[in-house]
């Protein structure tokens, strides 16, 4: 009934769809980590798209057909369980995407720090001032520009594809292969030489958890689900025409920088574009490294503006359900939930203190990125139990998608899903071996990921309470 009334035109075919997930998911900040495992990163790709990234984008298709009011996550959960939890779920979203910013722009301000000073990158990328200057700055000018209303077009989205994700991808991976074709020696070996790596270690395989995030985010596009052509067809076709294409990237990206540099030749946020450096200088075109950099940095901030409101938009949902306090529902003249935009903003520039409290920019990236991650699959293992209740609740509500199979289909999906998100929230709190020189300490390691995570789920309970402890009175 609901997609019925909001129906939207069907615009997108095969390949359109495809390039919309492409465009919203692919990113070269992950390949580093799994570049550590070299030939096992195959392993771990292959098995994040099957047991991750499939299962949660044809959930979020029917989801997103079925109940497609603004929301998304929060109208599911809420729907199934209950506003407490939508609002839970909604407020992990909304809080793993403000510890997203601070990894993202880690990884833009490595790429600028070696556009705008090749010879002092390295110490700029490991100089943790330099890192929360950029990132904050960056990211609060990107609010500023969302307050005026210019958030990231389909435009300025693509051109950051490009130039952050295609050019340097594509060119990482041809210089890899002319490389190894004219006989320049490989680390690939060095690096890991298990196509499937020993898993009864976790503290070996936690990079892996990366890989999960690098595939997040497929629920925000699922929105498009009910503007595709022919759904039932195109649309799972479209997931694996993106996850083939993506898989490509990430594969072959992480090799390359595995045949380029030897284990410990580079850091977690500077990876790519000192393999892209090292390629170059083989032919004597170093000078482009600064290019590549220049346009890396430029996709992220690009990214990262295109994505500074999304995140206040469930929210802002859960606040006309009364969640959260009336004021939050202020907007602007240009419709910018702008409360909730500078809370957003001031916990961001919390969240940068742990680089200055870290031992290491490495480690401080790494930990907020696993922290980001956890909560993100907390959101996704709620996410697959409200679409088994859904199904059970409102079994003749559907909208333009279902998952193939029907009650199996569905069933299986979920189950494959929640288990790989549970087994990589538990593989997070493993310290991996690969960090041992940057000074992280364990114990710290595991404080600082139960604190995070514990606060994530509590807060928006704790705010619920004194809802209604208010309301009460």
């Amino acid at each position: 009934m609901i997609s019925d009334q909001v129906a939207a035109p069907r615009v997108l075919g095969l390949f359109g769809l495809a390039m919309i997930n492409i465009v919203a998911i692919a990113s070269l900040r992950d390949l580093p980590q799994m570049a550590s495992y070299g030939v096992g990163a195959i392993f771990f790709y292959v098995l994040a798209a099957l047991v991750f990234f499939v299962p949660v984008s044809l959930v979020a298709a029917e989801l997103a057909t079925a109940w497609p009011e603004r929301g998304g996550v929060y109208i599911w959960v809420r729907e199934a369980f209950g506003k407490r939890w939508g609002f839970v779920a909604v407020f992990l979203q909304w809080f793993q995407n403000l510890c997203w910013f601070p990894v993202v722009l880690t990884f833009g301000a490595a790429s600028l720090a070696y556009a705008i000073a090749p010879g002092d990158s390295e110490a700029l990328a490991n100089n943790k001032t330099f890192i929360v200057s950029i990132v904050l700055t960056t990211y609060w000018a990107a609010v500023l520009f969302n307050f005026r209303g210019l958030s990231g077009s389909a435009k300025l989205s693509a051109l950051g594809a490009f130039s952050g994700v295609f050019i340097p991808g594509i060119t990482l991976i041809i210089l890899a292969g002319v490389g190894l074709a004219t006989g320049y020696p490989s680390r690939l070996l060095e690096n890991g030489n298990q196509v499937i790596p020993d898993i009864s270690q976790f503290s070996n395989i936690t990079f892996a958890v990366s890989v999960w995030l690098a595939f997040a985010g497929m629920e925000m596009t699922a929105a498009h689900a009910r503007e595709v052509k022919s759904p039932g067809r195109n649309f799972p076709l479209g997931i694996m025409l993106a996850a083939m294409i993506i898989l490509t990237i990430f594969i072959l990206g992480a090799l390359s920088i595995a045949t380029a540099l030897a284990p410990g030749e580079y850091e977690l946020q500077s990876g790519v574009i000192k393999a892209l450096k090292h390629m170059l200088s083989r032919y004597k075109l170093d000078g482009w490294a600064r290019l590549f950099a220049l346009g890396m940095a430029l996709g992220v901030f690009g990214s990262v503006n295109a994505w500074i409101v999304g995140p206040s938009k469930g929210m802002l949902a859960s606040t006309e359900d009364g969640a959260l306090p009336p004021t939050l529902l202020k907007v602007n003249q240009n419709n910018v939930p702008t409360h909730i935009l500078l809370i957003q903003s001031a916990v961001v520039s919390i969240i940068c203190l742990a680089f200055l409290l870290q031992p290491t920019v490495a480690s401080a990236y790494f930990m907020i990125s696993v922290l980001t991650i956890q909560m993100y699959l907390c959101v996704y293992v709620m996410m697959f139990l409200a679409a088994l209740r859904l199904r059970q609740k409102h079994p003749n509500h559907s909208g333009r998608f279902r998952i193939p199979g029907g009650k199996f289909g569905l069933w299986s999906t979920c189950i494959i899903g929640g288990l790989g998100s549970l087994f990589a929230i538990i593989l997070g709190f493993f310290p991996p071996d690969q960090l041992e020189s940057s000074g992280m300490n364990s114990q710290s390691f595991i404080l600082f990921l139960a604190t995070g995570l514990s606060v994530a789920i509590a807060s928006p309970h704790l705010i619920g309470f004194r809802r209604q402890g208010r309301h009460a009175h």
